[in-house]
């Protein structure tokens, strides 16, 4: 699929999956109740589905959850003039928050009911500034290994034409979470 059509696709999916979620609750923290014996996975696709709230900093930074799968998650970004750096592009707070948006929910879908994790190390590699001349962009987060402590995971920040902004590593802390 040539760069045109292949963006015109994604924010074609960007609308029907920002429409789903517009009609859901929005922004927020799930309760404890709603997501109670759910996987990761099940909890990200109840989140996709609307289901439950997704990340505020989503809203507040224009990205959101496109996909997910066992050990994968697809975020979609949109620069946008808010988003600049002094100097006239796209700041690397953005980039990294992207990232690790992706790098973690990748994480969150190989977790089993009952556990959790949180962010102990992230890497970020910009590799090509990004203006609001790009229209969108997607980062894709990827385990690498997940343990009973501690899990890895890679992504990188591409544009529809294929061109590589960024990549980044995690490192994150695997553990129970306390009974309620």
């Amino acid at each position: 699929m040539n760069p045109s059509d292949l963006l015109a696709a994604w924010i074609a999916e960007e609308e029907v999956i920002k429409a789903r979620l517009d009609a859901g609750p929005g922004p927020g923290v799930a309760h404890p109740e709603q997501i109670a014996g759910k996987t990761g996975l099940e909890m990200m696709q109840m989140m996709i589905n609307a289901e439950i709230p997704y990340a505020a900093i989503a809203k507040t930074l224009s990205f959101q959850i496109i996909e997910v799968s066992p050990g994968r998650a697809v975020f979609q970004g949109r620069p946008l003039p808010e988003h600049l750096n002094p100097l006239g592009s796209i700041h690397g707070g953005w980039f990294a928050t992207l990232l690790d948006s992706a790098l973690g929910c990748a994480v969150h879908t190989l977790m089993p009911a009952g556990r959790s994790y949180t962010t102990a190390e992230l890497g970020v590699n910009l590799v090509k500034a990004i203006t609001p001349k790009v229209q969108r962009v997607r980062a894709e987060g990827k385990v690498i290994h997940c343990g009973r402590q501690l899990a890895t995971a890679e992504a990188r920040i591409v544009g529809a034409d294929g061109t590589l902004y960024a990549h980044a590593t995690t490192t994150c802390l695997v553990f129970e979470l306390p009974k309620r």
